[in-house]
């Protein structure tokens, strides 16, 4: 594990400056699994910069894509829910889960995209196989999030490794 200021820091240089207007210099999507006890669910939730996103969709599907456009939506839900459930995978206590795919929305360069799993009674363990955008970059970094109320476990996965699990 490292330093979570060091993630921090990270995280806050790659989405929220020191980016100049062509590429940006690091490949790296960060991914937050929170357990919801209340509603017994798994809150998944990836952010990735739009334009890494957008050409490994492009490459993948072989098609046009656009997550900013309005009028391709429904074709880019499509698209982004297929490669996430195909590049993110969450066990909780051991078994594997299904992840409902809610959507994702812009937020700068970034794009946002939300799953959740249902009908967690508890949670002892979590363990996230995370390949994204791994089929694009060989210098992917993936920082995840495993959050059980007020305990936070974090791990920078760097390619081509691609698990962290946690005990809660």
């Amino acid at each position: 594990m490292f330093n979570t200021k060091f993630v921090t820091i990270i995280i806050a240089f790659v989405f929220f400056g020191g980016i100049s207007a062509g590429k940006h210099p690091l490949h790296v999507s960060t991914t937050e699994v929170n357990f919801n006890a209340r509603d017994k669910t798994l809150e998944v939730s990836c952010r990735i910069f739009s334009d890494d996103f957008e050409a490994v969709l492009s490459k993948t599907y072989k098609q046009k894509t656009d997550l900013s456009n309005l009028a391709m939506k429904a074709a880019m839900d499509e698209l982004v829910k297929r490669y996430l459930i195909t590049h993110l995978q969450v066990m909780a206590n051991g078994q594997p889960t299904k992840m409902n795919y809610l959507g994702f929305e812009i937020d700068h360069e970034a794009t946002n995209i939300y799953l959740e799993v249902e009908k967690i009674p508890s949670l002892k363990s979590l363990k996230v196989t995370n390949t994204i955008l791994y089929d694009m970059f060989d210098d992917q970094m993936s920082i995840v999030h495993l959050v059980k109320g007020n305990v936070r476990k974090s791990a920078k996965i760097l390619y081509p490794d691609k698990q962290f699990g946690a005990n809660f």
